[in-house]
């Protein structure tokens, strides 16, 4: 910032501090999903990296499940959630192919 220029604060009235209360609870719940789809993203791929197909075919319907749920909590575009499930659902029949041939 500018020197001699002023930061303009809101008033602590009910409604804002009410509305700074709402986001820090909404952040929260973000959070929380967000970290639940990585996980799950993480173990699947970790699985996959691995080479364990029993593990990762096990994974794949939980992560799809999170990755869903996200969506219907609005943490992600339903465009993004799909792309993480198409390339998952890549690598997994990718590497099925693999332990066939």
């Amino acid at each position: 910032m500018a020197q001699g220029t002023t930061i303009k604060h809101k008033k602590k009235t009910k409604s804002v501090l009410k509305n700074i209360r709402q986001s820090a609870h909404r952040a929260a719940i973000n959070r929380m999903n967000r970290t639940r789809v990585r996980t799950s993203i993480r173990r699947m791929r970790a699985a996959l990296t691995t080479g364990d197909t029993a593990t990762a075919e096990k994974l794949a319907s939980a992560t799809f499940s999170d990755l869903d749920k996200a969506i219907r909590k609005r943490t992600l575009t339903e465009n993004t959630a799909n792309r993480y499930k198409s390339r998952l659902t890549l690598a997994l029949n990718a590497l099925k192919a693999k332990k066939k041939a």
